[in-house]
């Protein structure tokens, strides 16, 4: 059991700054949480409210996970989100334009909130939102920190309609506490709080097919001005954003087929899933034979694809300096109920029952990457983050029955 006191002022942002935790002589946790005013406007104060709380130890457990804008975030934390049951949506009753998402279990939070520039600001001083000087990583930290620790805190909103900085919202601690965004792995504080961590990493070619094709077609941009648009967010994403992916514990890489010669439309893909050996509760998935290096071309009379057909690869292999396991997939599934052959042959993919990825892959057969490896492996890592999770709370639970014992 923990008690928390808990200070207020009465502002339109609020920042939270919680003490060191310390042991009361009846052998409590006892927390102090200030909140301080961060707006540009002021208001006269109307002095401080305390409200103290009990409440028991935290289990949330904290994934991070990193991508550039448009490389599938979203989709990702739908899938996500599905494996643990109950629709993602909105806080109820708050601001129309939060970036939040709330279930049963999870809670993700959009790190565009931590924004400390809006974006006439960012303009003014001629950043991008992937520069670290537009963005307040210290209450980033306070407050992936506090939820952690089991304590609510009151998030600001980055409005994505209006670009300006809206009130904040109260975010109670989850079970699962997703942060999604540019940044969750680049402040070391903040990335020793993840209990796992995930990166997209979208190749060059493909990203610029993908934003050809989205904003060629459904925005009506020109290709001189995606170009321009690419080609001014490339040195703020190669200085503070890709160097990310070293940290992760399991990276999903998307790029072009190997199938077709010469081929950068990026309608067929190849996608590798690498997985760092040696992290606590994650078994990296393997193919037939755990640490052998396999090819496969899946049987033609068992799954169904059109050309340029399905390839499979599965080995070992190095990242940054890292042992990982690596599982790659090229080309695209014609039938998504012939998935049962795939999973059949994977192992330690942490399903509780026989075809659960297949059945996972077909209840949102209509999102982006269901008929590739993009939505396979996201797929895979959202029931190895359910596995993770039960494992950590399985250990907290016996952790103090083994001090009684001891």
């Amino acid at each position: 059991m923990a008690i928390c006191t808990v200070y207020t002022t009465h502002s339109l942002h609020t920042t939270c700054y919680i003490s060191t935790q310390t042991n009361t002589q009846l052998g409590f946790h006892q927390r102090q949480v200030v909140f301080y005013s961060s707006s540009k406007k002021t208001r006269k104060s109307t002095g401080f409210s305390k409200i103290s709380c009990s409440a028991r130890e935290s289990n949330t457990v904290v994934i991070g996970l990193a991508a550039d804008s448009g490389c599938g975030k979203s989709t990702f934390m739908r899938r996500l989100t599905s494996v643990f049951g109950g629709a993602a949506e909105p806080p109820k009753g708050g601001n129309p334009d939060s970036n939040t998402l709330i279930s049963d279990t999870t809670t993700v939070i959009c790190l565009d909130d931590y924004h400390s520039l809006d974006r006439t600001g960012r303009k003014e001083k001629g950043v991008t939102a992937l520069d670290p000087r537009a963005n307040d990583f210290d209450l980033m930290y306070e407050q992936v920190k506090a939820l952690k620790e089991g304590i609510a805190v009151e998030k600001p909103i980055y409005n994505h309609v209006s670009g300006l900085l809206d009130p904040p919202e109260l975010i109670k601690p989850p079970k699962i506490l997703v942060i999604e965004g540019l940044h969750p792995m680049f402040d070391p504080r903040v990335r020793d709080l993840l209990d796992f961590s995930i990166y997209l990493d979208i190749s060059n070619e493909v990203k610029f097919a993908w934003k050809i094709q989205r904003d060629m077609a459904e925005r009506g941009h020109s290709l001189e001005s995606i170009k321009a648009s690419i080609e001014a967010r490339k040195p703020d994403f190669d200085a503070y954003i890709d160097p990310q992916k070293q940290y992760a514990d399991a990276v999903i890489e998307v790029l072009p087929t190997q199938l077709i010669p010469g081929d950068n439309e990026g309608k067929i893909l190849r996608v590798k899933l690498v997985m760092k050996e040696g992290v606590k509760y994650f078994s990296p998935v393997y193919l037939f034979d755990e640490g052998s290096s396999i090819s496969w071309i899946p049987c033609g009379r068992k799954l169904t694809c059109s050309y340029p057909g399905i390839k499979f690869f599965y080995g070992p292999d190095s990242y940054f300096s890292n042992e990982v396991s690596v599982l790659e997939m090229d080309g695209q599934f014609d039938r998504l109920d012939e998935l049962i052959y795939v999973e059949s042959h994977l192992s330690n993919i942490s399903t509780k029952f026989y075809g659960e990825v297949t059945q996972q892959m077909l209840k949102h057969s209509d999102f982006p990457g269901s008929n590739n490896g993009t939505g396979l492996f996201q797929t895979i890592v959202g029931l190895k983050i359910r596995d993770l999770y039960e494992q950590i709370v399985a250990e907290k639970a016996t952790a103090p029955l083994q001090a009684t014992k001891a």
